[in-house]
């Protein structure tokens, strides 16, 4: 009886309570977090790879690159890496949520340029898979 009266002074059924709900919110946390680590954003060009064809030296060829976050969370580009300073990117600046679609528009000003062009930019992202690459080429003709 008076081990019975110990062990309640020691731990009453208060604390008791409390350790358990602390142990439980614990578990809790650990599993949502886990949940958060896996959520990802996944860039998916339509056509990665495109061909402008012919054209004369001086024009300006504009391309557009139709992707899709294929992840569970929002996709952000911050930046795009290109070739040399002939080529331009404009990217969307805003989070493109999942399952959502954006474009990415390369414009490539052929007035320093001759002949076969083969050029790859890089989509720099939070995405799993970035760098995402995609490459244009084409022929630019001397006037």
């Amino acid at each position: 009886m008076q081990n019975n009266i110990d062990n309640t002074l020691k731990n009453p059924p208060a604390f008791r309570g409390i350790f358990y709900l602390k142990t439980f919110l614990l578990l809790l946390l650990i599993v949502f977090s886990g949940k958060d680590l896996q959520a990802q954003a996944k860039i998916k060009f339509e056509d990665a790879k495109k061909n402008f064809g012919f054209v004369t030296k001086g024009e300006i060829v504009s391309i557009e690159y139709n992707f899709t976050n294929e992840g569970t969370a929002p996709l952000i580009i911050t930046e795009s890496k290109v070739e040399c300073s002939c080529t331009s990117v404009e990217f969307p600046k805003q989070p493109i949520a999942p399952k959502q679609t954006g474009k990415i528009i390369v414009k490539f000003d052929t007035k320093t340029v001759y002949d076969r062009q083969d050029r790859i930019v890089e989509i720099i992202s939070n995405a799993s898979n970035s760098p995402a690459k995609i490459r244009f080429k084409g022929v630019v003709l001397k006037k």
